[in-house]
């Protein structure tokens, strides 16, 4: 089963974006360790989102 080429490209796009990685180095990475990057990213994200709301 191959992996949904619209979610691959937005998990590339949300990590280059927030991480300015290259489109080669996200890709490299293994389908689990992209997508948990994906998660810690929006952990941060959330956790500024909260704070600032707080603030």
């Amino acid at each position: 089963m191959t992996y949904a080429t619209d979610r691959l490209f937005e998990e590339i796009a949300y990590v280059a974006y927030h991480l300015h990685w290259s489109f080669e180095e996200i890709l490299d990475l293994e389908h689990p360790v992209r997508q948990r990057m994906v998660e810690e990213v929006a952990s941060i994200n959330r956790r500024l989102a909260e704070e600032q709301e707080e603030a």
